[in-house]
């Protein structure tokens, strides 16, 4: 563990002096940092709505929940084979320049997915784009994650890492009703399950983000090119393993959200559990989001969390809960006994939904903060690609686990149709799932336990 950087670990461009307004706000008067976390934000604005029109186009095309599985298949796959290529381009070429040429492979696979929508297309091809939107996005997050926080002193990471996870949250918060909105809005998208709009707001969202980027003068020189190599490419996983803070609370994230996450079936308790379409999603995916907005409003207005590790395990802990607690609060459960109307267990679904999203932020700011504290810069690409990929690639691998597992329980029963069936175990089993995983990180890694300040 790296308690302190030393001189030669410190990125190349002079740190910032810290100042002495140390406010919640302080790290706003960085403009290459508010112009980067700006075009991000824009860019995941259309993101968000792009993996709702999805999903939901392929329910409304398939009315099964294997093509949702596939999705999460067909973003994975990439995610494998690129992230240590990723997190190795990350340090020894341009972090900014990746950026940028990431941020245009989505716009054009953007341009893609809206002509394969608008001509309905056979669905193979939307996975087809899919795998390469996977591609681009996993040479983006590694540069993302290491470029962010060299665009401030060290003693504003926690500040930056909560004001971009936040704004991402945020366009969370706004991207399902957006979508919900545009496809409202587009003739005949309903009656023909077509999302091509949305695609093409993000590419037009995509090309504001390389506009507001390309700007920062900010640039990553690398001390010394190194050469690729068997022994450089897995640097990071080497550094991880050897580190057992971070092996720990990536692992810990890492099941979490590939047991505990609901997002790819939410289509399904949209139509067949709550009776709704479009703007039932839409409430749905925007819960979550909801939850940690106002995490990251109450992380930013306080110092520091005192004691990060047993807060990031509790916090994951009553992610589990909210889950289970979600999966069971419908009339298809317990209909039969309660007599309550269907908005009680609409609004109720919700709130457990913002539960797990408050709490999956403080998960997310505590380990992305860890990481790049913990980790020198000359590594920091290596890291957090190794990072994105035991992420990422459990929320794309916990999709298809959701969706495999809702495809084959779906069977009508006591519980409801055939399709409520399968979603209401895909959920419940997975919250059960990550209170275990919880118990296991915390008996493994003491050292998570014992870890105080986050600073």
């Amino acid at each position: 563990m790296h308690d302190q950087e030393s001189p030669e670990n410190l990125p190349d461009k002079p740190a910032p002096k810290p100042v002495a307004d140390e406010s919640a706000y302080s790290v706003l008067k960085n403009a290459d940092f508010v112009r980067y976390v700006i075009g991000r934000f824009v860019a995941s604005l259309g993101q968000q709505m792009l993996v709702v029109a999805i999903d939901w186009e392929l329910y409304q095309r398939t009315h099964s929940a294997l093509p949702l599985a596939f999705v999460g298949l067909s973003l994975m796959i990439p995610m494998i084979l690129c992230t240590i290529p990723a997190g190795h381009f990350a340090d020894v070429f341009n972090r900014k320049k990746i950026i940028l040429t990431s941020t245009l492979i989505v716009a054009l696979a953007s341009i893609a997915l809206t002509l394969t929508s608008y001509f309905s297309a056979p669905i193979f091809w939307i996975y087809i784009i899919l795998i390469i939107l996977g591609a681009a996005r996993t040479f983006l997050w590694p540069a993302s994650a290491a470029f962010v926080v060299s665009l401030v002193p060290r003693n504003q990471f926690s500040r930056a890492v909560t004001f971009n996870s936040g704004l991402f949250q945020f366009s969370s918060v706004i991207g399902p009703p957006a979508f919900g909105a545009v496809v409202a809005l587009t003739p005949h998208a309903e009656e023909h399950a077509t999302a091509w709009t949305v695609y093409a707001i993000n590419f037009l969202a995509s090309i504001a983000c390389f506009a507001l980027v390309a700007p920062i003068k900010h640039v990553h020189k690398v001390k010394s090119a190194e050469p690729v190599s068997a022994r450089s490419l897995v640097e990071g996983f080497n550094f991880v393993y050897k580190n057992k803070i971070i092996l720990g609370v990536i692992t810990l994230d890492l099941f979490a959200v590939l047991l505990g996450g609901t997002v790819t079936i939410l289509p399904i308790y949209a139509k067949d559990v709550f009776h709704g379409g479009a703007s039932t999603l839409s409430w749905l995916r925007n819960a979550m989001a909801v939850g940690a907005v106002i995490c990251a409003f109450v992380l930013a207005h306080r110092p520091p969390l005192k004691k990060a590790g047993k807060t990031m395990l509790l916090s994951v802990a009553i992610f589990g809960v909210a889950t289970i607690i979600f999966g069971v609060a419908n009339e298809n459960s317990f209909g039969r006994w309660l007599a309550l109307p269907d908005s009680f267990w609409f609004w109720l679904s919700f709130t457990m939904l913002a539960l797990a999203g408050f709490v999956d932020n403080i998960s997310v700011v505590v380990r992305q903060t860890l990481v790049q504290i913990l980790t020198p810069d000359e590594k920091r690409g290596r890291v957090s690609a190794v990072n994105s990929l035991f992420i990422n690639t459990s929320n794309e691998l916990g999709g298809f686990r959701s969706g495999i597992v809702a495809w084959l329980f779906a069977s009508p029963t006591v519980l409801g149709n055939a399709a409520a069936t399968g979603a209401i175990v895909s959920t419940v089993t997975g919250g059960i799932g990550t209170i275990l995983v919880v118990l296991a990180v915390a008996w493994i890694w003491p050292e998570i336990r014992k870890y105080g300040k986050l600073a």
